[in-house]
């Protein structure tokens, strides 16, 4: 079926975990099993309210393909700026930081909400943002709509006062951004959506009645869900906080709406935070967990979301410079998470008066630098039969219209590199993405190797990327 993506799934469970955390598998070619991330048990709907039914589901076909996409944390602590975009939580919880921090720098009733007016977003300049998506190489965009504090970017009829058109930026955050994004470039738009509210009077009711009410979700929840599909058209809607039980929040009854009979039921993804015990189970792709890294192949589409401040999903005052990746972890974490079959959707947290800070952006641009040298071997690929090599540490492998592609992490070593998975034929050719030149290789004489390739003698402008350098090898 057209639009359908294939891949190889690894059966010889011959895995070695290095102090790097970095499996080896064997290549063996007759031990695979073909796994289809977009089809499972393909049913073209209508879908009915239960999980069997709506696992059933194709996953739309673009997803997979476009294996990158920038995530955008986005709110009211985006306003203290301190430690973590759980500050109310942590600070209501009696933590000391944000306890001291609180009473250092404001008066002694000031509250949470009082954040709100001064979520201003007056420098926000949607076009900017648009255009540095579009420079980093990233396929989608997930901005939050509303996380846990209840806030939501839009102005909803849902939370009255208490969204970013009747106070603070008193703009629609969200139609600004989704229309400089369709406008400007080809990313898919999609929303984030916390189901829980920390401190929301209703949901405190439900919890309160160990979920047996469900007001919040009747008057909140469901609503506000429908109101952002029918209003956004988002093709990703990323649920999170789904702290109760599945029948709690009714997830099902609103996914088979999603499915059947929204605006978006051709073309949307979604997660599996839909209700407790839900993740790693049930819904479109996977999360499992934050910053989910198996470092294996997975049977089921699979994202890996992480954030380039190592520790603050939306934006913090108190980071260092040693707080945010480099382009060599940002670059290894990619080729891991898509040559075990995932996407990977990378994190930046704008500031309250609506900036993204310089080394976002410098990670933004340079993540795109690097993907327009590399990109063939990202986009639209597969796992190949080995994730990682079975010899050298820290080469991950995809595949693509026949050709083997190997991201080797570090350059080697008197610029010779072994490998262990490719078995070369009197035809093979290898290239390094960049480099007009092939590449001369050898059959190895070392223990276990398969291939020695020797690696161009460049410097200074002369390489394609100053990080994970890309072989295409044909004919393996």
């Amino acid at each position: 079926m057209q639009g359908l993506l294939t891949v190889l799934l690894f059966c010889a469970t011959v895995c070695v975990i290095s102090s790097e955390k970095l499996r080896f598998q064997k290549n063996a070619q007759d031990n695979l099993k073909v796994i289809n991330f977009n089809q499972r048990e393909e049913n073209s709907g209508p879908y009915e309210p239960n999980w069997d039914s709506i696992d059933s589901r194709p996953l739309p076909g673009w997803y997979d393909e476009a294996k990158f996409g920038i995530f955008i944390h986005w709110g009211v602590y985006s306003v203290p700026a301190f430690k973590t975009e759980w500050f109310w939580r942590r600070w209501k919880d009696g933590n000391p930081d944000f306890v001291n921090f609180m009473k250092d720098n404001f008066k002694p009733k000031f509250t949470y909400p009082d954040f709100g007016p001064m979520f201003t977003a007056e420098m926000f300049d949607a076009n900017h943002f648009a255009d540095v998506l579009q420079a980093s190489g990233a396929q989608y965009v997930v901005l939050t709509s509303k996380h846990h504090e209840g806030f939501t970017n839009w102005g909803s009829n849902y939370s009255w006062n208490w969204n970013a058109v009747d106070m603070g930026p008193n703009r629609d955050l969200v139609a600004e951004l989704a229309g400089a994004v369709r406008s400007r470039t080809k990313l898919k738009f999609g929303l984030y959506y916390s189901l829980f509210e920390w401190f929301h009077p209703l949901y405190l009711k439900d919890a309160g009645n160990n979920f047996t009410t469900n007001e919040y979700v009747e008057m909140v929840m469901r609503p506000q869900l429908e109101e952002i599909v029918n209003k956004y058209n988002p093709s990703v809607i990323w649920s999170d906080g789904d702290i109760g039980p599945n029948e709690y929040w009714n997830s099902t009854d609103f996914l088979a709406w999603l499915y059947n009979d929204s605006p978006v039921k051709d073309y949307v993804v979604v997660n599996d935070r839909w209700g407790t015990g839900d993740s790693c189970h049930h819904g479109g792709y996977y999360t499992c967990s934050d910053r989910y890294d198996p470092g294996v192949l997975q049977a089921h589409k699979w994202e890996n979301c992480f954030t380039i401040d190592k520790s603050s999903w939306g934006y913090r005052r108190d980071a260092t410079i040693t707080d945010y990746l480099t382009m060599d972890e940002i670059t290894q974490t990619l080729a891991e998470t898509i040559s075990c079959g995932g996407n990977l959707l990378l994190n930046f947290g704008p500031t309250h008066d609506g900036r993204i800070i310089p080394i976002f952006e410098e990670r933004l641009r340079q993540t795109g630098e690097w993907l327009k040298v590399n990109g063939e071997a990202v986009y639209g690929s597969h796992p190949w039969t080995a994730q990682n090599d079975t010899l050298t540490k820290g080469v991950w492998y995809t595949t693509k219209d026949g050709f083997v592609y190997a991201f080797v992490l570090d350059w080697p070593e008197n610029n010779s590199l072994d490998l262990g998975s490719p078995i070369p034929s009197t035809g093979t050719v290898v290239e390094m993405l960049g480099v007009k030149t092939p590449l001369q290789w050898k059959k190895s004489t070392t223990e276990g190797a398969t291939i020695n390739i020797a690696f161009p003698v460049l410097a200074g402008p002369q390489l394609p990327c100053d990080y994970a350098w890309v072989l295409k090898i044909s004919m393996v």
